[in-house]
Parts: structure tokens; C-alpha cells; sequence
């Protein structure tokens, strides 16, 4: 099922401003929350499928690489809210909505807790890579299996960082909410602020006894393989988010993302223009004069092309279709083969006489023309 449009989802235009996402976020998510809505798996999804969008736009590398190639340029696992859980998403956004507002509208104490507390440990820092991709791969698209050196979760403690469930207990300073409370007296009046739990950090819980394979942290750092799927028609320099494929949080908190750098490997007989292809065909001078049939190199193997008698150099020919696709479009692009007449350099006595009969006939006087453009005008013309 194709994804909807993120700024559909939060109701806002593509120039919204970072506050504006936040607050359209903010109101999409108190509508759809699971609370206000139990039992009720559409709103559930809705308020996931806001998050999810939330997450992108808020973020400006994302929503960049969003704008530019819409869902394929955040990669198959772009956004995270089919991928998490309701309070996953509190544990990453609990903040926008606040505890005072959670409280009188979800019933306060064990509801804030369950939704507006951290209850998880810090997330996760992105990781970045570079991958290398050939024409063919660039045209067809591809997936790519490749190992990443990054922190992933423990699996003796399951990300709890404790040696058992025992050695869990409940923060004495917060009791279990992550947050405390303080009450100031000014000019104006009592002032209340909420503040992160100093004793166990705004998770709600402590650790009495520490998990021996990683030290408490919830995660080890190891090899993971990681499999990327790649849309066709990406290009040099762009950036593919995979959402929590990154490095893995402190003590069960949400995992970061994997940033993809494309690179393009040259080719060793085109050249990449934009959606285009472009190949230098060097043909003999008799060929050009009497005409040939010629195999030529493509991005998916080889082609067959008539040169016909008279071709002169600097003549281009066009392959309909046999560029690069365009990333979420129907639109792709041509092979455009430039003719270039090849000189010999080294001639016996017997070529250079025949040559020289030939340059005093009239039909081998060269016949420039007034309006000669050069190849990357001629180029320009046939596109524009």
C-alpha cells in the first residue's frame, strides 16, 4: 500500500516553517491519541502515521531528501512509524506534548507515566556510509547487503542493561514517571516547573546490579548486515535514510538512523548528463563516407546503429530510452552518441599520394556551414 503524502498528513504546505510542523503534529496526535480513542485501531495507526511524518519533516536532512525524491529518497524503511510502537514514540516526541497536557487529558499518574515518561534510554546517534552503485545498478535499481560496524542491542539483557528483572526497581526520586516537579514563589505567584529526573535520568527506573556482557549500557558494539534496497535513477551525492538502522540506544532506548551516500563508479566508455548518456563513437573517414553498421555500448549492453554515407563529424545520433529513469517518475532519459571522425597519424607514401589526389577534387573541399553549432548546443537544441 503507497504511503500518503506527509504534509497531507500533518495538514501544513511543503513551506511550513519548523514550528508550524510541530504544532500541526502537536494536533494531528492529541486527535488520533490512543487514549483518547481505546480500543480504536485506526486511530492508532493515524497517530503512527503521524509521527512517522513528523519524524521526517522535523528533520532537515530528511525532509531535504523528501522534498527532492519524495518516499524513495528516504529508502524502504524512511520514517519509523509502522516499525515502532505507541510508546516508542512518546519515548522520542513525549516532549512536544508535555506532562501537564498528558495529565488532564489522559488521567495523569500511570497514564503519564506509560505515555509521557521517557521509560527508555537515550536514542540511538545516526551512522553514515557510502555505497557505490554502477550505471547498470543506478538504472535498474538494486538491493546491496553491506556490514555495519555499530552499536546493537544486547542480547543478554534484551537493552535493559540489568543483570536480571530483578535488579530493576522503580526511581525513589520520580517514583517511576522520569520527571519531577518544583514549585517556585515569585512576584507573580507560584511558578511550577517539570524538569528530567536527575536520579535515573528521565527512564523511571534504576539498576541496582549491572548486566555483565555490556556494562549497563543496553548495547554492545558488533558487525551487523544490513540489506539496502536502492530505487533506480538515484545519483551522485544523494543521501538514502533508513530509519532505526542506525546505532542502537542506551538501555532500550530507539535506535538511530543509517544515512547512504551514493556514489557513482565511472564507466569506462559513458558519461553520465543528468538523465542522458553519452558516448564518443570514433569512425574511420571511410566509414563515414560510404556508411556502416556499427555496435555501440549502452547502460544494459550493446546496441546496433546505422551511420549513414556522408556523416560528418561532430553529428549526433540519438537512442531513445537508453538513459537513466528519473527516481518516482515515468520519465527517462536518451543516449546521445556523438560522431567524431578519426585521423590517422601515421600514413605510407602510397596513402599520403592518394590523399592528396583526393584533396584536389572538388566533391573533398571541406563545405562548412554558416550556422555550425557545437555539440553541446546542438545538444541543448534537440532537448529544448
Amino acid at each position: 500500500m503507497a504511503k500518503r503524502d506527509y504534509y497531507e498528513i500533518l495538514g501544513v504546505q511543503k513551506t511550513a516553517s519548523a514550528d508550524e510542523i510541530k504544532k500541526a503534529y502537536r494536533k494531528v496526535a492529541m486527535q488520533f491519541h490512543p487514549d483518547r480513542n481505546p480500543g480504536d485501531k485506526s486511530s492508532e495507526e493515524k497517530f503512527k502515521e503521524a509521527a512517522e511524518a513528523y519524524e521526517v519533516l522535523s528533520d532537515v536532512e530528511k525532509k531535504g531528501q523528501y522534498d527532492r525524491f519524495g518516499h524513495a529518497g528516504l529508502g524502504n524503511n524512511g520514517g519509523f512509524g509502522g516499525g515502532m510502537n505507541v510508546d516508542d514514540i512518546f519515548s522520542q516526541f513525549g516532549d512536544i506534548f508535555g506532562e501537564d497536557i498528558l495529565g488532564s487529558f489522559f488521567g495523569g499518574g500511570a497514564g503519564a507515566r506509560g505515555r509521557g515518561g521517557r521509560g527508555r534510554g537515550s536514542r540511538g546517534t545516526n551512522l553514515r556510509i557510502k555505497l557505490k552503485m554502477n550505471y547498470e545498478e543506478i538504472a535498474k535499481g538494486a538491493s546491496k547487503t553491506v556490514k555495519v560496524k555499530k552499536y546493537v542491542m544486547c542480547s543478554t539483557c534484551s537493552g535493559s542493561g540489568a543483570k536480571d528483572k530483578n535488579a530493576v526497581q522503580t526511581c525513589s526520586t520520580c517514583g517511576g514517571s522520569g520527571q519531577v516537579r518544583k514549585v517556585t514563589n515569585t512576584f507573580l505567584g507560584q511558578m511550577q516547573t517539570v524538569a528530567t529526573c536527575p536520579g535515573c535520568n528521565g527512564e523511571g527506573t534504576t539498576i541496582t546490579s549491572k548486566c555483565g556482557t555490556c556494562k549497563g549500557e543496553g548495547r554492545i558494539y558488533a558487525e551487523e548486515t544490513v540489506t539496502i534496497e536502492i530505487p533506480a535513477g538515484v545519483q551522485e551525492g544523494m543521501q538514502l535514510s533508513l530509519s532505526g538502522k542506525g546505532n542502537s540506544g542506551e538501555r532500550g532506548g530507539p535506535p538511530g538512523d543509517l544515512i547512504v551516500l551514493i556514489e557513482e563508479e565511472p564507466h569506462p566508455h559513458l558519461q553520465r548528463e543528468g538523465l542522458n548518456v553519452v558516448f564518443d563513437l570514433h569512425i574511420s573517414f571511410p566509414d563515414a563516407v560510404f556508411g556502416t553498421n556499427l555496435e555501440v555500448p549502452t547502460i544494459d549492453g550493446k546496441a546496433k546503429i546505422k551511420i549513414p554515407a556522408g556523416t560528418q563529424s561532430g553529428k549526433i545520433f540519438r537512442l531513445k530510452g537508453k538513459g537513466f529513469p528519473a527516481i518516482n517518475s515515468y520519465e527517462k532519459g536518451d543516449q546521445l552518441i556523438h560522431v567524431v571522425i578519426w585521423t590517422p597519424q601515421q600514413l605510407t607514401e602510397e596513402e599520403k599520394s592518394m590523399l592528396e589526389k583526393m584533396q584536389e577534387a572538388p566533391n573533398f573541399q571541406p563545405k562548412p556551414e554558416k550556422d555550425e553549432k557545437s555539440f553541446f548546443d546542438k545538444v541543448k537544441e534537440m532537448f529544448s
